[in-house]
């Protein structure tokens, strides 16, 4: 992948409970033309996740997650040019998704479980190393940090190495906007991009339609695309290689114009 651009990682959720658009994918028809759609809008990538990850949310099995999404993979891998990224915690959705036509490893338990490196490091994917304070049922429970810039550039520091040491060369950051963090929290990951950047890797950041940005607007999960643009705007503007988006249209313009402001 070339991060001379901020590259638009499109949102494909084949869930019935995501927190924005849970339920108006979840068939193979309706997924499919989706990403179609999020692909002649701009998007770089598209990354499918088949179990959601909002706050409170519950595990799915390996086998109804697979049901989910190898049958988008399998199709689509056939039919757009741009790369699929598998959004999973699970090593065995992770080989079955890549050995389908995902070429990238999305894991928001940041591959802490040493057979998720395996799989990684045995196909030789791109993996996306995430910081989650907990799991989605608990994140948002206890969300107490010394030093959140620091805590969560240690963790993905060290899984970076681990992710190293077992053979994996290509690595992506993502500091895990919403994932056992509070408002004031998001707000400073955000704003201290390059901190994580010294870190040698790319980042990637998922602020799209989250719980912060309704906070924060008093808004519905419906009603924060502006508040999306702004984050999506400051990101880039904050050095970020890749932003993970719903509204692919919508960001893919304002990250042109925010590159052409930073780049000036």
């Amino acid at each position: 992948m070339n991060f001379n651009s901020t590259l638009i990682m499109g949102i494909l959720n084949v869930t019935p409970d995501s927190f924005s658009d849970g339920g108006k994918f979840n068939n193979i028809e309706a997924a499919i033309k989706h990403a179609k759609k999020m692909v002649e809008e701009g998007a770089d990538i598209i990354d499918v996740g088949g179990e959601s990850t909002r706050p409170g949310s519950e595990p799915v099995s390996v086998e109804e997650e697979l049901s989910r999404v190898l049958p988008v993979i399998k199709q689509l891998s056939q039919e757009i040019n741009v790369p699929i990224s598998i959004d999973t915690m699970k090593p065995e959705v992770a080989e079955e998704c890549i050995k389908a036509g995902a070429k990238i490893l999305n894991d928001v338990t940041g591959l802490q479980n040493p057979e998720m490196l395996k799989v990684a490091a045995k196909y030789n994917v791109p993996v996306i190393i995430m910081h989650m304070n907990g799991m989605p049922k608990t994140m948002q429970a206890n969300v107490e940090y010394q030093n959140v810039i620091e805590e969560v550039k240690q963790f993905l520091k060290t899984q970076a190495e681990k992710a190293k040491d077992a053979g994996i060369t290509q690595i992506i950051l993502d500091p895990g906007i919403g994932f056992g963090k509070n408002v004031e929290h998001n707000l400073q990951i955000i704003k201290n991009i390059q901190s994580f950047k010294e870190l040698g890797y790319p980042v990637l950041i998922g602020l799209s339609r989250k719980s912060f940005i309704g906070k924060i607007l008093d808004t519905e999960v419906n009603e924060r695309l502006e508040g999306t643009l702004a984050g999506v705007t400051a990101s880039v503007l904050n050095g970020a290689n890749i932003v993970r988006v719903h509204d692919v249209k919508e960001c893919k313009r304002a990250v042109e114009v925010a590159k052409m402001i930073r780049d000036a």
